[in-house]
């Protein structure tokens, strides 16, 4: 399911079911996008799997929620760009408050344009929008995997 789909209504009935692969997951995470039906939507699959989400609009808001929460946030999942700040710059100033924060950003610039401009660094990764809310919940249970030694089940 895409965020087209989404918005145009043509979801399937059961577009927000649990994928078929279920790991035992949990964590916090922290949500950063300025389009607030993205956020809205993403925030809504991600609690649909027990996620605790945080959401911010910005750079700055990320941050204030972010040291309110430091020690139980594990994951940034951000836009690329964001009003006031880049969403690398803010995932290094979080990092340096979490340095096991680990970050994924989304973006609708192809991957080529985000690593040529050295947007992504070790422990981030990408995931390109428009995504389906199996790829988000794919790519959030791996990265978490990695920090959380989750296991499939």
């Amino acid at each position: 399911m895409s965020f087209a789909e989404l918005a145009s209504g043509t979801a399937p009935a059961a577009a927000l079911s649990t994928p078929k692969e279920k790991l035992v997951t949990g964590g916090t995470i922290l949500l950063v996008e300025d389009e607030a039906f993205v956020r809205e939507i993403t925030c809504e699959i991600l609690e649909s799997e027990g996620y605790h989400v945080l959401t911010a609009r910005n750079a700055a808001e990320a941050d204030t929620r972010f040291r309110g929460h430091r020690k139980k946030v594990n994951l940034l999942l951000a836009d690329v760009v964001l009003p006031g700040q880049n969403g690398r710059d803010l995932a290094n100033d979080l990092r340096a408050m979490n340095s096991t924060l680990r970050v994924i950003f989304i973006s609708g610039y192809p991957l080529n344009i985000v690593t040529q401009k050295r947007l992504v660094e070790d422990g981030m990764f990408y995931l390109p929008k428009p995504f389906s809310a199996e790829s988000l919940l794919r790519k959030v249970r791996q990265v978490l995997a990695k920090d959380l030694g989750e296991i499939a089940i």
